[in-house]
């Protein structure tokens, strides 16, 4: 089973951007925690991450995987294109956020996301993308 992890934008800034919000876990952390619970769970994931609308359209549209899990980061709240190239995959789908986007700013609490995905994590920090993998390897059926 093949996992696409894709991290959005200023998610690259982990650590040092808005501790208060997100925490000091740094991606480089979190994506090692994802490569260890992969292996263990007998999963081969990619991990992806960009600051470019464009470019996470084209890793969601060419990377081959059975499972998504996506953390679009402020383009929840405003991608289209995103939301259009989950849909258009076609491919079960976990939108995960490190802070919980329902207790922030009343624009974060819509996610475009949210209608296309099959679930979404929120507010639980790093762990919330350990649940999503092991989501993915239930929904996959293994």
């Amino acid at each position: 089973m093949k996992i696409l992890v894709v991290h959005g934008p200023n998610l690259n800034l982990l650590g040092t951007r808005e501790p208060d919000v997100y925490g000091r876990t740094t991606l480089q952390d979190i994506n090692q925690q994802i490569m260890e619970l992969s292996g263990e769970l007998g999963l081969d994931t990619v991990i992806f991450q960009s600051n470019s609308e464009g470019a996470i359209v084209d890793a969601l549209q060419n990377t081959p995987c059975d499972a998504l899990i996506i953390n679009p980061a402020a383009y929840t709240h405003t991608s289209v294109a995103i939301r259009d190239a989950i849909a258009a995959v076609g491919r079960p789908a976990i939108e995960v956020h490190i802070s919980n986007i329902h207790k922030r700013e009343e624009f974060r609490k819509t996610s475009y996301m949210a209608g296309v995905v099959t679930g979404q994590i929120s507010g639980l920090g790093m762990e919330g993308y350990l649940l999503a993998l092991r989501a993915c390897r239930k929904i996959l059926g293994r």
